[in-house]
């Protein structure tokens, strides 16, 4: 053996002994650290969608403490509608299938959790995930069921043991449920709560007191961020489990359209936060993680203050393995669409942005391909116990590709893009964005005020200059703030409104629109007009921007990332995002003036690159590597 490949099985037994020795104590020694490292696990979703049952979870759970506990894999955690019957006529948004108890809770479904009959709910599920050495965690959706509120449920007063009472009556559901609040995507299952009522506060103490109850250690609280951004819930939710001797990490979600200002306002309430919509097992979904896991890193938010601990940037579920399609009623039935270099670039750039890893693969049928990929020691140790983590931007490549058909070059330090024509759609951002201002009012004498954009547009543009503002006595919504809200639509049809909600769950890669639908009393079509330009909308608290949108694009370029270890070793990946191999190099006099002299004892680094094990010369001037289409080389440095 050289020295070389001494060197390199030295530093691998100390990453195998740091990861189990960091994981087993901070489990044991920290318990009152809440997510001190991005949590790993496994989430139902990718493989079942929502018809999982009894015997199929704990079948899952089995396995994943019996392969991948041991790689700090530790949450098992059942994704959404576990308190709907599976039957004909039910999908991710009908209407009267749900199980609630007489306090208007969801609790199981007793057919497919035939343990939770008799009051019992996830007790016994949660024992048993228990005594196999795992964490339990659950789906919750927003605020209260629609089936609550229609029931009229009255509201438990968890201190007193009965009715909630306040001002000499009871409350109810219907008091609390804020109809014109019901989730973007699933109207008909669920609304927010009133949090500003002391029965609002009381109906999610109530839901949190049952489920922690049951032994729940994990929640992650769905439709209450990005498009969907309730941060009365969020910190009404924080509030509680602060209250609660039993410490539950708190995973918040979707990310659509979230944006590091609005990170800010909320990481210190939770431990994890969605930053995209669903990540699916496309190229197009990978590749669209790279400039949002960039723009959270910049702004250190990675391992920033959280619920009773950390909070950590969440770029969603590794769909690897055996997997369902999204949205349906059908359980897992192929494999992952990805390519083998597809999903390394995919489980490295998770590792290097220091991402929650939560596989979501069905564990029964799970491969030794995909084992060895989510089990990659060094990976995890990055994904773990590294620090510094953040794009390396001064990567090149001197190979040129010319493709006509696309009218692609690829040119050193630089791509060139020549698309087709763009087009003005009207999207949403964060209200801090600078495209978000250019709303100004514009009153008119005989004709409905008009809300306009004051930005110039093309004729062919498919968006009129000016909207058409109307409002009525019960059309009318004031905040806190006292503003004034209305409907906003089109001069071009009569009684189609402008609505921020997408009417469904979005994915990683689509590019989504504000889309104009029938008027309806509901927020996602409530907007107001701030003084400095911006035009929010109450539903999301988001604001409308008119952005280009590209009717042809090609993704395309090369990426890099870079990080330090506990050792003093850098962790350096290239990223291919071009449909060729591509050659990527950078200096090493750049890697040292980017992560800083103290990281450099000699004059040459030894280097091992991970995905093929081999062991480079040492290297003086340049780090280069060939890398394949949609793949990526991950450089462990020891300089």
């Amino acid at each position: 053996m050289t020295s070389a490949s001494m060197r390199a099985s030295l530093f691998l037994a100390l990453v195998l002994s740091a990861n189990f020795f960091y994981w087993g104590c901070c489990k044991a020694g920290e318990e009152n650290t809440l997510a001190k490292f991005p949590p790993r696990g496994w989430n139902s979703y990718d493989s079942f969608s929502w018809i999982i049952d009894e015997e199929a979870f704990l079948q899952n759970a089995e396995i994943l403490a019996q392969k991948l506990l041991t790689h700090g894999y530790e949450y098992a955690v059942i994704d959404f509608l576990w308190y709907r019957k599976n039957v004909d006529g039910a999908y991710v948004d009908s209407y009267g299938y749900d199980s609630i108890d007489e306090w208007g809770r969801p609790i199981p479904d007793p057919d497919r959790w035939p343990s939770s009959r008799g009051g019992k709910g996830f007790t016994e599920v949660a024992r048993k995930v228990h005594e196999m050495g795992l964490k339990f965690g659950i789906h919750l959706m927003r605020g209260i069921s629609t089936k609550a509120v229609d029931a009229n449920a009255p509201i438990l007063d968890v201190h007193k043991g009965g009715v909630y009472s306040e001002d000499g009556r009871n409350w109810t559901a219907k008091d609390i449920g804020l109809t014109h609040r019901t989730c973007g995507w699933m109207q008909h299952g669920f609304m927010s709560v009133n949090t500003d009522l002391g029965a609002g506060k009381a109906f999610l103490r109530s839901l949190y007191h049952l489920y922690t109850g049951w032994g729940v250690d994990f929640v992650k609280l769905d439709c209450v961020f990005g498009d969907d951004y309730d941060s009365k819930e969020i910190n009404s939710v924080s509030q509680l489990l602060e209250e609660l001797d039993r410490p539950v990490v708190l995973s918040i979600s979707p990310g659509t359209h979230v944006t590091p200002s609005m990170a800010e306002t909320i990481n210190k309430y939770v431990n994890m936060y969605r930053i995209t919509a669903d990540d699916w097992d496309t190229w197009s979904d990978v590749a669209s993680h790279f400039n949002i896991s960039r723009d959270f890193a910049s702004v250190k938010k990675i391992g920033a203050e959280g619920l009773r601990g950390r909070s950590w940037p969440d770029l969603d579920m590794l769909p690897l393995g055996w997997l369902t399609d999204p949205g349906v009623r059908q359980g897992p039935h192929r494999n992952c669409y990805l390519t083998l270099d597809e999903q390394k670039t995919q489980m490295t750039l998770w590792s290097m942005a220091k991402s929650p890893l939560m596989f979501g693969g069905d564990l029964r049928n799970l491969d030794g391909t995909t084992l060895s990929l989510i089990s990659n020691p060094i990976l995890l140790q990055i994904n773990s116990h590294s620090s510094n983590n953040l794009e390396f931007p001064h990567v090149y490549t001197t190979e040129k590709l010319l493709r006509k058909k696309n009218h692609i070059f690829y040119k050193f330090k630089e791509t060139i893009y020549q698309q087709k024509h763009k087009k003005k759609i009207l999207g949403l951002t964060s209200c801090t964005d600078e495209r978000a201002k250019g709303w100004y009012a514009s009153l008119q004498t005989s004709e409905p005020d008009q809300i306009c954009w004051n930005l110039k547009m093309k004729q062919s543009d498919n968006l009129s200059h000016c909207l058409i503002k109307f409002s009525s006595d019960e059309h009318v919504i004031h905040n806190q703030e006292h503003k004034e809200y209305f409907h906003l639509a089109t001069p071009l049809r009569d009684f189609i409104c402008l609505d921020a909600s997408s009417g469904r769950k979005g994915i990683a890669s689509e590019t989504q629109d504000i889309k104009l639908t029938s008027c309806k009393w509901h927020a996602s079509q409530m907007w107001s007009l701030n003084d400095d330009g911006t035009l929010i909308n109450s539903y999301s608290n988001s604001c409308a921007a008119v952005n280009s949108y590209k009717v042809s694009t090609t993704s395309g370029g090369i990426r890099s990332w870079i990080a330090t270890g506990t050792r003093g070793e850098i962790y350096l990946a290239f990223f291919n995002l071009n449909p060729i191999a591509t050659r990527i190099t950078a200096k090493v006099s750049e890697v040292r003036d980017f992560i800083g002299n103290s990281f450099f004892r000699e004059g040459s680094c030894n280097c091992t690159e991970v995905w093929s094990g081999k062991n480079m010369q040492p290297v003086r001037t340049t780090i280069s590597a060939a890398v394949n289409s949609h793949g990526c080389s991950l450089f462990v440095l020891n300089c």
